[in-house]
């Protein structure tokens, strides 16, 4: 930074000599600011980018094999992140915002069409499962009669978990008819009455995922696709097919860490289980245009919306976290309010959030992780959305 120091009228014999230092200053900035543009210029080395040392942090001091990005800036543009391995045999590169099986962030999807429906005039929030699945739900302190389609959306309906996780584990590649999952389920008990609390399962959304079927007489997958996907356009997310247990694009390998520390992988399963609950594939880019979307309006008329965005508190799931029909909220460092879900299945992790202002991220870790990590992903997503 050059000073300039104040002007002072000078006798004519010094103005010669005050252009010559006036030029050799001139020179001397010039030069700088040559030097400052200069590649080699230690001043051009970049700033190391902070979404870039989160992932590299989950890799080398977290140990997921590979850990993913896209965040969403306020000004619209679009960044994409990749750290760690692709694939642990051959030490392949992770794909530039490959697909990764998103867990429960179907539920989203799911939750989505349901309210579509309401909006139609086809099913009601506060109408109980009778009404579209009459005599189905029945079992020790269970009463289909007594559960309403939004305590199913929410989380508050009192039902039993159908997932047996070490089932899955051991048998991924096992496929699982709706009706099957929803018999284990049916033969537990009751948590607690219709409404009294609130409690994350699977089995809510199979009930939602039976009632579309029932009300539209199409396929679950169908639906989403033709209501979610295509409607705004995510061209690398998709419902797998009954007996489809791959990925279709290119993807980073899912791993899961064995007692040994070896990593078995689950890349290839048959995400049947799962179903309306978290079958679905997508990328990191696809799941941030997908909460954009929804709360921009482009997905649910207003009311829908509105109530979508209702919400009840879920400390279980984070500090501050709040769980409304399908979709979750949680507060930022910086303020306000990041919208999503999230989601975990065998070899993979997703966690992020959309704002109100248009910001979005999506971060995916190729393994389950454990508490310790699981937090730092979370931190990962608060900092890139606070940024």
């Amino acid at each position: 930074m050059i000073d300039h120091a104040p002007q002072h009228h000078s006798p004519n014999r010094h103005r010669r000599a005050r252009r010559g230092v006036t030029a050799a200053v001139t020179a001397v900035a010039a030069a700088v600011v040559a030097g400052a543009l200069t590649p080699t210029a230690a001043s051009a080395a970049p700033r190391p980018d902070s979404v870039q040392q989160r992932l590299d942090a989950l890799v080398k001091s977290d140990g997921v094999p590979a850990a993913l990005a896209t965040v969403k800036g306020q000004d619209g543009r679009t960044r994409t992140y990749t750290a760690g391995i692709g694939d642990a045999a051959t030490k392949a590169k992770v794909p530039m915002d490959g697909q990764v099986r998103i867990g429960s962030n179907t539920k989203a999807f799911t939750a989505v069409v349901v309210l579509q429906l309401v909006a139609e005039g086809k099913v009601g929030l506060d109408a109980n499962i009778d009404t579209y699945l009459p005599g189905l739900v029945r079992g020790d302190g269970i009463d289909g009669r007594k559960i309403t389609v939004r305590q199913l959306l929410q989380h508050t309906s009192g039902l039993p978990e159908y997932v047996d996780r070490d089932a899955v584990l051991n048998a991924p590649q096992r496929y699982y008819e709706p009706r099957e999952l929803l018999d284990a389920a049916l033969t537990q008990k009751a948590h607690f009455a219709p409404g009294a609390r609130w409690e994350y399962n699977n089995t809510n959304y199979l009930l939602a995922g039976l009632i579309i079927q029932k009300v539209t007489g199409r396929p679950l997958g169908e639906e989403i696709t033709k209501r979610v996907i295509d409607r705004i356009g995510l061209r690398h997310t998709y419902f797998p097919k009954p007996g489809d247990m791959t990925i279709r694009e290119a993807h980073p390998k899912g791993y899961q860490r064995a007692a040994d520390g070896s990593l078995r992988d689950y890349t290839e399963l048959d995400p049947s289980w799962g179903w309306a609950a978290g079958a679905l594939v997508s990328t990191n880019t696809d799941v941030t245009r997908f909460y954009g979307a929804l709360l921009g309006g482009r997905l649910l008329p207003a009311a829908q919306l509105a109530q979508m965005r209702t919400t009840v508190a879920a400390e279980e799931i984070g500090p501050g976290a709040r769980y409304g029909l399908g979709l979750v909220s949680r507060p930022l460092s910086c303020g306000g309010l990041a919208w999503g879900h999230g989601g975990t299945i065998p070899g993979f992790d997703t966690a992020g959030g959309a704002t109100d202002d248009g910001r979005a991220v999506n971060f995916t870790v190729t393994t389950i992780p454990d508490g310790a990590t699981s937090k730092h992903v979370e931190e990962a997503v608060d900092a890139a959305l606070c940024r």
